[in-house]
């Protein structure tokens, strides 16, 4: 049976979900952790999508195919006992054969923190970039309006992204704070590479005054990446939900 899984992840100690040839990766621990449950064989994990070094996820949903008649609800306690403490399975389903983590996703929505403070918060300092300058919030909701739907955004993200179709529609991006702590909060159909934490970047540049809200529009149609902020540290980003049909 086909089992669809919700996790959640700690990324500090990883270089990435993706399964890398030298370094610990989430997939990695996740195919090691299904093995010892299977008994040695090879159980193949996918996940909605990758997320980079550092990267965290509350919401990272996978899927995998098994022969063991474990229920459903039992499946958490299962590979919990075994995981590595810096992941954690919240929830468990069996789902149709036809379901795929990546391809059946709609939607995604992630959150990017932001540590305002005057002196790094040091239990946050893996969790939160701390950015201890004046920010003007109506700024960076202003340049962010310019953002919302469907558009190209060859601009916003890596030069190394290896796919063609760049379009992308983002349904929401808002604001939240509470003390010293920032969150940015953003929907869309899908993410490119590094294209939450440029916006972000680009987004606080209209913070500080160095970009102008109205500079948003121009920096899209000009797909040039050099015309867009700095690409935002990972450990300030989190994979919050997947959305899937239904």
């Amino acid at each position: 049976m086909r089992i669809k899984m919700t996790i959640a992840y700690d990324g500090t100690g990883f270089y990435g979900y993706q399964i890398q040839p030298s370094a610990r990766s989430v997939q990695e621990e996740l195919e090691k952790a299904l093995s010892r449950l299977h008994k040695g064989t090879v159980v193949r994990v996918s996940g909605s999508g990758r997320t980079d070094a550092k990267v965290h996820a509350r919401g990272q949903v996978i899927h995998f195919d098994t022969p063991l008649s474990i229920p459903e609800e039992r499946w958490p306690k299962a590979l919990n006992s075994i995981l590595p403490e810096d992941i954690r399975v919240l929830a468990a389903e069996e789902v149709p054969d036809s379901f795929h983590a990546r391809f059946n996703a709609c939607g995604k929505e992630y959150r990017y923190l932001i540590d305002l403070s005057p002196v790094q918060d040091v239990f946050s300092r893996n969790y939160a970039y701390h950015y201890p300058y004046p920010l003007d919030l109506e700024k960076m909701e202003a340049a962010a309006v310019h953002l919302i739907g469907t558009h190209d955004f060859t601009a916003f993200c890596s030069a190394k992204t290896e796919i063609e179709d760049r379009i992308r529609t983002i349904s929401s991006i808002s604001f939240s704070r509470e003390g010293h702590l920032l969150t940015m909060s953003i929907r869309g159909n899908g993410f490119l590479y590094n294209m939450v934490r440029i916006i972000m970047g680009t987004l606080l540049d209209a913070g500080t005054g160095s970009t102008l809200p109205e500079e948003l529009p121009r920096m899209l149609h000009s797909r040039d990446r050099t015309r867009t902020g700095k690409t935002a540290p990972g450990h300030g980003l989190y994979l919050h939900r997947v959305f899937y049909d239904n």
